[in-house]
């Protein structure tokens, strides 16, 4: 599947721009969660699971954000929009809004339901798809979003901004080794359907069935050789056009939407 275009900097977990590379801290393993931006924001303050510990908001950020969500968790700092570009990079759109959390605890495998659609991506990197698919993932009520502890963005900063505010609504399970992880979906009685340009057969010809795991590859790469190995089957999106492989993010819209009408 092809990859969107990476970005130059990262964010540490201070929210500061990290000109070395990507933040030390994954899914599992962030001791804070930086959220910004309306949509993020707001969701997290109506999420009773949240623990906050600093609220920087704007004066016209504060007035849209009590007619939001009304009573506010914690008291805000007011502050002008420059001390918020400040924490952020430059192309950083924050509204306002700056808030630094508890991240959100990541729920074992055997909490998943014996009737769910779950997620799972093999080592996808860019924060931004990461958080796109979360967002395709809450509006088609998948019950959880499989990642592994390294090699994945972690759930704060520019993937929870692309998320729109689905971190609160869809659970992260970090799990060390995605191949263990299916393997044990698959004990359970999960369909294990992976998704490769290449595929052997079109996901139409697929006989689908819950629980169900839709595994998603790496920009790129793909899926990894034992990650092919567990799948129960590897399916293609057939289109019609000229461009045959499509944005990981979009693909797995496209995969969860056809997977639910069915």
């Amino acid at each position: 599947m092809m990859s969107a275009p990476s970005r130059p900097r990262f964010q540490n977990r201070r929210g500061r721009p990290d000109r070395d590379g990507p933040p030390p801290h994954r899914p599992g393993e962030i001791d804070e969660a930086i959220l910004y931006g309306a949509h993020p924001v707001i969701e997290a303050l109506r999420n009773p699971n949240r623990r906050f510990r600093k609220l920087l908001a704007t004066e016209n950020a504060l007035k849209r954000l009590t007619e939001e969500v009304g009573e506010l968790p914690l008291v805000p700092e007011m502050v002008r929009p420059s001390q918020i570009d400040r924490l952020l990079t430059p192309d950083a759109v924050h509204q306002g809004l700056y808030l630094v959390c508890d991240p959100l605890p990541s729920p074992d495998l055997d909490s998943l339901p014996d009737d769910a659609i779950v997620l799972a991506l093999d080592q996808i990197t860019d924060p931004h798809n990461v958080g796109a698919i979360l967002r395709s993932a809450a509006a088609f009520a998948v019950a959880a979003v499989i990642v592994t502890i390294r090699h994945s963005p972690a759930a704060t900063g520019v993937l929870a901004k692309s998320a729109s505010g689905a971190l609160e609504h869809v659970p992260l399970v970090a799990v060390k080794n995605l191949g263990d992880a299916l393997d044990k979906l698959g004990e359970r009685g999960f369909l294990r359907l992976g998704f490769d340009s290449d595929g052997d057969v079109s996901l139409d010809e697929v006989p689908l069935r819950r629980p169900l795991v839709l595994v998603m590859g790496a920009e790129g790469k793909g899926l990894r050789q034992r990650s092919r190995e567990l799948c129960d089957h590897l399916a293609r999106l057939d289109m019609p056009g000229a461009i045959k492989s499509l944005n990981v993010s979009n693909a797995t819209a496209i995969a969860l939407y056809a997977a639910t009408r069915r």
